[in-house]
């Protein structure tokens, strides 16, 4: 038997996958999540890349908006159940120090998907998206920019009528 904070972790491990799933974060994910369930053994890696793959592919095409909305929260909701339940059976089958390294990459993993889902950014058209700092400078008679649309002249502006001469 699970502890009460351990099997949170594990529901919370469930909610990392429906939040990462479809995500730029999506493909680490995916393979960090395998690597934890998989335990070192190559076939057991594999299936779990193919179970994780197989509930992108089921949350893709549910997100796609078309259906019921509440069709759509079961199956959001059976996904997460699916993963939450994973995340349990390996948290109970392992030793006490076992558990303790599992649940510490479990936990990184459930902190990596809720800062993509709190703070991912993206960007389309020429634009940029940024989810931290940015600096841009320019020094003496130079440009610095993200995202320029158009053209950038530098120097003194040309004089009246001079493009008719």
């Amino acid at each position: 038997m699970l502890t009460e904070a351990l099997e949170a972790l594990a529901a919370a491990g469930g909610t990392a996958v429906v939040q990462a799933a479809g995500t730029d974060l999506w493909a680490t994910f995916r393979e960090r999540v395998a690597k934890l369930l998989g335990r070192g053994h190559p076939r057991q890696t594999e299936v779990t890349l193919e179970q994780l793959d197989q509930a992108a592919a089921t949350l893709e095409v549910i997100g796609g908006g078309s259906g019921n909305e509440m069709d759509a929260e079961r199956v959001r909701s059976r996904v997460e159940v699916s993963w939450q339940t994973r995340f349990t059976d390996l948290l109970e089958g392992l030793g006490p120090g076992e558990r303790e390294e599992a649940a510490k990459g479990l936990r990184e993993l459930v902190t990596l998907a809720q800062k993509q889902a709190q703070g991912g950014v993206s960007a389309t058209g020429g634009a940029m998206a940024v989810g931290g700092d940015v600096a841009i400078h320019a020094e003496g008679s130079s440009v610095a920019a993200a995202v320029i649309h158009g053209g950038v002249r530098i120097g003194n502006p040309p004089e009246p009528g001079a493009d008719q001469r």
